[in-house]
Order: structure tokens, then sequence, then C-alpha cells
């Protein structure tokens, strides 16, 4: 059966149609109740009349009760609708009250105000109601729809479900509804059967109903990240998304039915925390009309913090990565979405002295984040000459420039494989870490007032970041695998990216200099697992659909992560997801010392005596898997 193209009634059309029925229930309420002429022309029924629905017209604006899609919305127009009526006949009962005690005369009956109250709210549902079905009757039904259970019983849950099962364009077709309370149901709500989940009884519900599919509104994520969700995909159960009703907006012309809104759970939605808004007022009063310099601004977080700092209202952000492309491709993203930031696009290598220098000395920025470095292991693990001139030197530079130019904070963005590193990037980042911390200790010996404010911050891999785990895995089930994970026991953190960089904004706002912050990154996650998850998450079954496959350690790769998360290394901040590392404060000049050892080997390509200087100035750094261990071997024979 085909089906119409029906866009939802204008909002003023819906405006209209309510003021219409309240000026009917005025006229037909002074009729009954004889109320039909007045003592002076503000005592008429037309003025009277007038200021009803002026009042009725003001409540409509404040709670919008005009602005739900007619169609889709049951209980939400009930509501919107009954405040209206309730609001604007208790503010025209108070005007009568006030009117009465000053002039003797009573303005309005609350009577007729009650009246025409009922009347009101009784013709707005007819015609919602009437409006709802004949869509349905013109439209038709869609026969071939997905059968689907829906998780609650509580009136959001059965909003949804009523609206789906009434789309005649939809996909979906609700056969229960799945209650998590502890009472005792047997009932229908809507012909829609209500059902009483049970750890035991999961499998046979979806199979009674002939169903492998369960929606749920996104409202309910966080059940679902708490293992809820692993109960039903360990049964091979589809779980599908979709936003509360009155999230939709009504202008948009694109949107015939609630269906086009249902998707896929992500990996990402399960992984993801409570969300962070950033209610610090001074960090906005310290990056407000600010000129920022953001390195590495192209990358996933440069970009992230370019978009948080742009909502901060910064007067200028000069966004320093050598990238071309994504760079483009920010600069048209930022035009679209914060057309008053004044953004500089500057294409440069942070190693180039000069080139980095002319930056600095063209727009003298306030405050400098250095997220610009190399991140994959395996890759940096053989090449380490690359390593230490880009995440080491070109952090100097940046460094050494803020101090010259008077930046009143610096903050870098470092790593947790800076922990107890493993292998040369996490070794080539904890040196960077020692520089910034050192650079600022010793400034602050040398230079009297103003000095720069060095801070540091340190996470663990964000979800969605390019070259990612998980986008890796996405592409191999997509291609039908298998997926490869390097260890079955390999385990990671884990944050989104707009969270780090929420906490990397925080940090440096609260930082007076000289800190490592680390934030709290929760549970450490299975790698394997992770990869199970997503298998299920796409409809597929692990070992018969799609195998994972170990492909062992890759070179300088850890089992596990460290965030340095005990108590006895941090200090607690005001924060609760930020903490400040315990570390060891180095003396500027012996680190100076030990970076210029590593220039002059970077300019004679000495990778062996680089890597062993490395382990000199982090004595911590013990290579695994990786060709660099027969160092370890020659400092353990020598003592």
């Amino acid at each position: 059966m085909k089906v119409l193209a029906v866009t939802p009634a204008p909002r003023w059309l819906v405006l209209f149609s309510d003021i219409v029925i309240v000026a009917l229930s005025c006229v037909l309420t002074f009729i009954f109740s004889g109320d039909v002429k007045g003592d002076g022309l503000m005592y008429t029924p037309i003025v009277k009349i007038a200021i009803v629905l002026g009042v009725y017209m003001a409540f409509s604006f404040v709670l919008k009760s005009f602005q739900y899609i007619v169609r889709l919305s049951v209980i939400e127009d009930v509501y919107r609708v009954a405040l209206l009526v309730l609001f604007s006949s208790v503010a025209l009962a108070v005007g009568a009250f006030v009117i009465e005690m000053f002039s003797g005369s009573r303005y309005y009956s609350i009577w007729n105000l009650f009246v025409i109250g009922v009347f009101s709210f009784s013709l707005m549902m007819c015609v919602r109601l009437v409006v709802k079905y004949l869509y349905t009757l013109l439209n038709g039904v869609n026969k071939e729809r997905k059968q689907v259970i829906v998780l609650g019983s509580a009136i959001n849950s059965f909003v949804l479900a009523s609206a789906l099962k009434n789309e005649a364009d939809g996909r979906f077709e609700p056969v229960a509804l799945l209650s998590l309370s502890e009472k005792k149901i047997d009932t229908t709500v809507n012909n829609i059967p209500i059902v009483k989940y049970s750890h035991d009884n999961i499998v046979s519900i979806f199979e009674k109903y002939s169903c492998d599919t369960l929606l749920f509104l996104s409202t309910q994520i966080e059940l679902m990240r708490n293992g809820f969700a692993d109960v039903f995909l360990d049964n091979h159960i589809k779980l599908l998304m979709l936003n509360q009703v009155e999230e939709f907006d009504v202008d948009d012309k694109s949107m015939p039915t609630l269906s086009t809104h249902v998707r896929d759970i992500k990996i990402e939605d399960l992984l993801g925390r409570e969300e962070i808004h950033n209610e610090n007022p001074l960090i906005e009063q310290q990056l407000r009309g600010q000129v920022v310099l953001i390195t590495g601004a192209a990358g996933s977080i440069g970009s992230e913090i370019v978009r948080q700092v742009s909502a901060f209202k910064a007067k200028k952000i000069v966004l320093v990565d050598q990238a071309e492309t994504p760079m483009h491709e920010l600069q048209l993203e930022m035009e679209a979405n914060y057309p008053e930031i004044d953004i500089v696009l500057y294409i440069g290598d942070i190693t180039n002295r000069c080139r980095m220098e002319h930056v600095f000395r063209e727009y003298h920025p306030r405050y400098v984040f250095h997220a610009a470095a190399y991140k994959h292991v395996p890759m940096m693990e053989n090449n380490p000459v690359e390593a230490i001139y880009t995440n080491v030197y070109g952090t100097k530079n940046i460094a050494d420039l803020a101090m010259k130019y008077d930046v009143e904070k610096f903050v870098m963005i470092s790593t947790d494989k800076a922990v107890n590193p493993t292998n040369i990037m996490g070794a080539s980042k904890r040196i960077a870490e020692i520089y910034v911390q050192s650079l600022f200790f010793h400034q602050k010996n040398i230079k009297d007032g103003k000095f720069t404010r060095y801070i540091t911050t340190r996470f663990g891999n964000v979800l969605g970041s390019n070259g990612s785990v998980i986008p890796r895995f996405r592409s191999q089930i997509e291609a039908g695998g298998p997926v490869t994970v390097t260890h079955k026991d390999i385990t990671r953190y884990f944050m989104t990216i707009p969270e780090a960089c929420s906490l990397v904004l925080e940090a440096g706002c609260m930082g007076s200099g000289g800190e490592i912050y680390i934030f709290d990154m929760g549970k450490p996650i299975k790698i394997y697992d992770l990869a199970s998850r997503m298998i299920s998450l796409a409809g597929l079954r692990l070992g018969e659909d799609i195998e994972i496959v170990e492909t062992g350690l890759r070179p300088g790769e850890k089992l596990y992560e460290e965030l340095l998360n005990d108590k006895e290394l941090t200090m607690a901040t005001n924060h609760k997801k930020i903490m400040i590392a315990k570390v060891r404060v180095y003396e500027y000049e012996t680190i100076l010392r030990h970076i210029d050892n590593m220039l002059d080997m970077l300019k004679n390509n000495n990778t062996h005596d680089l890597v062993a200087e490395m382990k000199k100035i982090v004595p911590e750094y013990k290579s695994q898997n990786s060709q660099w261990q027969i160092i370890d071997a020659e400092v353990a024979q020598l003592n």
C-alpha cells in the first residue's frame, strides 16, 4: 500500500486551532450563563473574551503547548494542555479577584472560568485525537514491521510504544512492554501486553513474542551501561535506542516518523560515562575574549579542545597543525558552528623553531594547549628518532616560546603510557612531562613577578580517536572478520573525547603551575570483552559468524596501563575526577643537559645511544616485547 508523506502541522496552525477553541468555549459559556451584557465597555463579552484569549495565548507560549507533533504525542499533550488550562484559569481568577477588590464589581464568575477551562481542555484533546486517528486512517498500516519489545512500563515507555504502534509509515511493531517493576503485572496498555522481567525468563519472553529485538529510550542508557545490556547481548537479542518523544523538533520537515530516529546502539554508548558539563565560571572568565593557541588542533583531542574553547567565547583561536586536509575540514566546521570566533589556521611543524616563533610573535597567545604529539606505540617503537624529535624537542620548542612571550598558562596533554613506560612513545611523553615541569620551577627562580604557569594533564585512551581500537574493530566486523586482539587479557582505560577535554580545561583552570594532573578513568576494560560486545551489537555470534584472533603483543605494548590512581601516589583536588600525581621533580639543568645530548644523537641518527639516554632520564622505563630490551640487558650486566 502506498504511504502518504505527511509532515508535521505548522506550529501557528496548532496555536490558531487552540485559540479558536478557547474563543468558542467563551462564547458558549457566556450564552449559557446569560452573561451577554456588561456595565461599560470593559465589561462587554467581547472585551472579556479578548482578555481570556490573551491570557491563554500567553501561557501557550510559556508552556509551548502547541509545539508537539499532534499525531505522535499523547501523554505529553494531555499534560501540557492541562497545565495551560489550569494556569490560565488561575491567572484569570486572580485578576478577577483583584478587580473586584478595587472596583466592587465582579469581572468574571469563577464558575464561568471553570466551564471555559473544561470546554477548552475537552475540545483541544478531541481535535488532537481526531488528527491522530485521521492520519492513521488516511495512511493505512505498514504490515512489514519489525517486532520489538519496549523496555519499561513507565509513562515514557508507554508513550514510545503507543507512538510507534500508531505510526502508519513506521518500521516497528511493539509487541510487549518489558517491566522492571518488582510488582506482579498482568495487564495491557493500548493492546500491548506488559510482561515482568526476570533474568531467568528473558529468552522465553522473546521466544513467546517471536521477537529478537529490544527497544529502549536514551534516558535508560545508564541502566544499560551498568551491565544490563550484557543480559540481552549474551542471549543474542538486538538492542535499538530512541530519543525521548519530546526531544523531536516539529520544524524538521524531513522527519515523517519516529522510526527514522531509531538507531543501533553503539559500543561508545555503553562505554560512555555520565556527561560532564563545565560549570566552573572561572573557565569562562579565563578564556572569554582571550587569544588561545592550540597545537595538534586537527587531531581528535585538539579539535575537541578547539570546540570547547570556542563555546567559552575566546577572542581568537590559533590552530597549529601540519595536517592540511584535517585542518581544512576543521575550518569548515568552525565557520559553520562558530562564525563569531576569529579562527586562524597556521600550518606548521612544532619542531620548526622559526615557524613556531613566528606564530607566537604574531599573535601573542595568552593560553596554550599543547596536544601535538606522535601517539602510536608500535610505529614509534620503530622510529625513536621521530618520537623524540616531535614529542620531546617539539614540546620543548612550544614550552620555551610560551615563557619567552609571557603566555599565562601552558597546558600539555600527556598519556597514561608515560607511567612506568615500556615503550618509546610513553618514555618520550614522560621526558616531555619532566621538561615542562622542571621549566616551571626554573623560571620561578629566575623571573621576578609574572611567570608562565605550566600544567600537565595525563589520561588514557579516548573513544573514537583517530586510529583507536574501536574504529578498527568496527571495520573488521563489517568486513566479516576476523577481529584481531593482541592478547586475550589486555586491558585499557577509556573515556569520551568531550569528557577528556572538559577535564583538561578544568585542570588548566585550577592549576597554579608545576602540577601533573591525572583523571579518573573509571575501571579498565578488557579489550577481548570489548570486541565480543561489538560483535554481539552487530547482530553476529562469536565463534559462529565471526572469530576473534590473538595476534600477540606488539613491540612496546603493555598488558595493563597505569594511571597512578593509588591514593598514596596522588593528591585530591576540589574536583572528584581530577587528582595530582606525586612525581619526582627534576632539576632543570639536568634535564636540559640530557635533551641536548639526545639532540646530538638525533643529528647522527644514533638510535641505540638515543634510547639508552632515554632510559637514563627515566630509570623506570623498561622495554617490553621490543628490540630495545637489549639495552636493559646491557645496563643489567654493567650493574
